[in-house]
């Protein structure tokens, strides 16, 4: 069998990285500009649409109505140090739509069945949670120094079509 191309490769490290994380850091800028960076739990649907739940009191909330483009990034902080992989993506977030909320919903519940199921009246005014999402407009991945194919002696990034 064939080794994958190097961009192939890359693409499939980032999926993986996706997939094999409950975590995001979710990068969100306020009115003013001030920078703002939150842990929140996702689930991925396909790689261009990530999910969260937040109450839209929540400072990244709030920062989300005021200015949609945010920064994410996914990646394992258990991994020994020189040894992490890391997605970052820019994306669009904002509320689910009304109208998607109930398929949305399902979506998200699917990957964290520890946890309790919300409902879609459980997700809409005045109830205290808001589905959220994401879509990722751009990936780039994470390349080593000493990567064979793409490394340049320092650690940078590259984009990957997912």
């Amino acid at each position: 069998m064939n080794a994958p191309a190097p961009l192939e490769r890359l693409a499939s490290t980032a999926r993986g990285i996706i997939d094999a994380n409950k975590y995001m850091t979710l990068a969100t800028a306020g009115a003013d500009g001030a920078p703002w960076a939150s842990p929140v739990f996702f689930t991925p649907d396909g790689y261009r649409d990530l999910y969260w739940v937040s109450s839209p009191t929540a400072k990244h909330s709030r920062n989300i109505f005021d200015h949609a483009a945010v920064a994410i990034v996914v990646f394992d902080s258990q991994a020994p140090i020189g040894e992490a992989g890391a997605v970052y993506m820019r994306a669009e977030a904002g509320e689910v739509p009304a109208d998607e909320i109930e398929a949305s919903a399902r979506r998200y519940a699917s990957r964290f069945p520890e946890l309790k199921y919300f409902a879609p009246e459980e997700l809409r005014a005045p109830a205290p949670y808001r589905l959220f999402r994401a879509r990722v407009s751009e990936h780039s991945v994470l390349i080593r120094g000493s990567d064979p194919d793409f490394g340049t002696g320092v650690d940078s990034r590259l984009k990957v079509d997912l």
